[in-house]
């Protein structure tokens, strides 16, 4: 039975469409990468989620990271938004069903406003902004300048007037009258209220990495991070006229004053940020036939990188999700398919090296047919070696790779990859549109390249301009992709899955 139909995956049906959404949100963007917004906007959902609001949070663009931490501050998953990856039609559904039961959506947008791969924007945060008829607040840093900022608020308003800026938050002030100095200027000039403004911080309780904010599964302080991050929010943004400014009709949760912020009650949130469940409530679930096949998924602070939808895509296809780590368990549990995704290996490879059972075990099972399929970190999982300086960490060793880490990103972006060679999971003449992120890259290889089954149009993959190796029934390859917008990926995963529990349970 397909899960697909016409490229739209098969989410429950909504009403009629309506021309605009009608939800109360608001998008949180900036001038440009690093000015502060995915601060703002986990802190903003934290201290709103705080005083009692269901937030329903997501993320525009390719990113985990980012959607892990605001995951952690609703908790709740944090559901992808991105216009390269999925279709409109497809987002518009994903949005309308995952507001259901939230008082309002907060979206954290990618890069600068108007910041695309193309130049009439249509992948921007802006073209997601005016799609979905939200309201846009600003994160501006506000370090060394003054009144050319307002210069600068009142060219994005004039940029794209369909684009409705609602209002500024400063950031990184240096103190009172530069502070003054900004929201006069501003407010005069472009019209616009400033919600806010937080000084230069002494302490950074989002130490960065990677260009961007640490994982949240790889420190036990997630959740103290979020918690200082909202009392900052509470103490300096004017959270009530945030909330008007999303359309927020119902009843004014209580805002705390200064003087009760120490006192306020926190949301309680998983002590692990993995613990955030995963449904499957907008996606039609397809009801099968004997025992539910089981897909193990990889999932501990060296492979993080999931986005909820994937996951959704395969429970609501009537298999049984088997989480399973070689941090934490010495043997690879009994599955009939397996899903590694990406993450940082090398900064658990002494760990993974280590527990040499589990990756024998995984290297037999997929010499006996099992199928798996890997992206970026799961890749160099499957690889022989991966070297970091003089330190060389054995990996699961199906694929002859042995990979080495550099400073700079090695693959960044969003890709193109065609499918011209037969493969486990997709059909030649497949085109997947993906993204890559990772700081590895192959250094040794044997004659691999009869095993590459794509093509790379956009991006870097693995060599040569190709990407995707497989051998039996294993794929791995550095594209990431959204089962939204690659309608393939889980009905194939699925179909292997069951083909092998059949052959094996007889």
């Amino acid at each position: 039975m397909r899960l697909f139909l016409d490229n739209v995956f098969l989410l429950k049906p909504n009403p009629p469409q309506r021309e605009k959404t009608g939800f109360p949100g608001i998008v949180i963007s900036a001038l440009r990468g690093g000015s502060g917004k995915t601060i703002f906007s986990v802190g903003i959902i934290a201290a709103l989620s705080n005083r009692g609001y269901k937030i329903a949070p997501f993320k525009k663009g390719p990113d985990y990271i980012d959607a892990g931490w605001l995951a952690l501050a609703a908790d709740r998953p944090c559901y992808n938004l991105d216009t390269y990856l999925i279709s409109k039609e497809t987002i518009r559904r994903s949005f309308d069903c995952y507001v259901k039961e939230m008082d309002l959506a907060i979206v954290e947008g990618n890069r600068g406003l108007y910041d695309s791969i193309e130049r009439t924007g249509q992948t921007s945060t802006a073209e997601l902004a005016k799609f979905l008829d939200l309201p846009v607040i600003l994160c501006i840093d506000g370090t060394k300048t003054t009144r050319t900022m307002a210069a600068v608020v009142m060219g994005c308003q004039h940029f794209d007037p369909d684009v409705k800026i609602k209002g500024v938050i400063l950031n990184r002030v240096a103190g009172p009258r530069h502070e003054n100095n900004l929201r006069t200027c501003i407010e005069y000039y472009c019209d616009l209220p400033v919600l806010g403004a937080v000084p230069k911080l002494r302490k950074q309780a989002f130490p960065e990495r990677h260009m961007g904010l640490v994982p949240t599964p790889e420190h036990s302080w997630a959740n103290t991070s979020i918690q200082t991050i909202a009392d900052i929010i509470s103490k300096h943004i004017n959270l009530e006229e945030i909330v008007r400014l999303t359309g927020h009709t119902g009843n004014q949760k209580p805002i705390a004053d200064e003087a009760q912020q120490s006192n306020q009650i926190e949301i309680k949130r998983p002590e692990k940020p993995q613990d955030v469940t995963h449904s499957s409530v907008c996606f039609e679930k397809i009801a099968l036939r004997g025992p539910a096949p089981k897909i193990g998924v990889i999932r501990d602070s060296a492979f993080q990188f999931y986005y909820p939808e994937n996951l959704e895509s395969l429970t609501a296809a009537g298999v049984e999700l088997v989480f399973t780590s070689p941090l934490r368990e010495e043997t690879l549990p009994s599955v009939d398919a397996l899903y590694i995704g990406g993450g940082f290996p090398e900064t658990h490879a002494k760990e993974l090296a280590a527990n040499e059972t589990y990756r024998k075990q995984i290297r037999e099972c997929a010499e006996n047919g099992l199928p798996i399929y890997a992206e970026c970190g799961g890749l160099m999982y499957l690889g022989k070696q991966l070297q970091l300086q003089a330190d060389v960490f054995d990996m699961v060793g199906f694929f002859p790779l042995v990979f080495d880490l550099h400073k700079r990103p090695q693959g960044h972006g969003y890709t193109i990859i065609n499918v011209d060679r037969k493969n486990p999971f997709y059909p030649i003449g497949t085109q997947i549109r993906g993204h890559e992120f990772h700081y590895s890259k192959v250094i040794e290889s044997a004659n691999i390249s009869s095993q590459l089954a794509f093509h790379v149009e956009r991006g870097a993959g693995i060599a040569n301009g190709r990407d995707g190796i497989c051998r039996n029934n294993v794929l791995a390859t550095y594209t990431h992709i959204h089962a939204l917008g690659t309608r393939q990926w889980a009905e194939q995963l699925v179909a292997k899955a069951r083909s092998f529990h059949n052959n094996h349970s007889q």
